[in-house]
């Protein structure tokens, strides 16, 4: 296989990970508590399933953006 592809394929994931950090900081950001503290320390299932959610839609959007 070329080396150029593999190289191509890794700076591209790269990218779409960094994008999809800074993506959910501004998530986090926006929401008026602490998303951390919500999810991991009083166990809020509900908040879970919408932030995975959002996450899911990041990823998605990066992903065609990428593709």
């Amino acid at each position: 296989m070329d080396p150029l592809i593999i190289l191509n394929s890794l700076i591209y994931a790269f990218l779409g990970i960094v994008i999809f950090i800074v993506g959910f900081i501004i998530v986090d950001k926006l929401t008026p508590y602490d998303l951390w503290k919500q999810l991991v320390e009083e166990k809020n299932v509900a908040l879970a399933i919408v932030v995975g959610s959002a996450a899911l839609g990041i990823c998605l959007i990066i992903a065609s953006a990428i593709h």
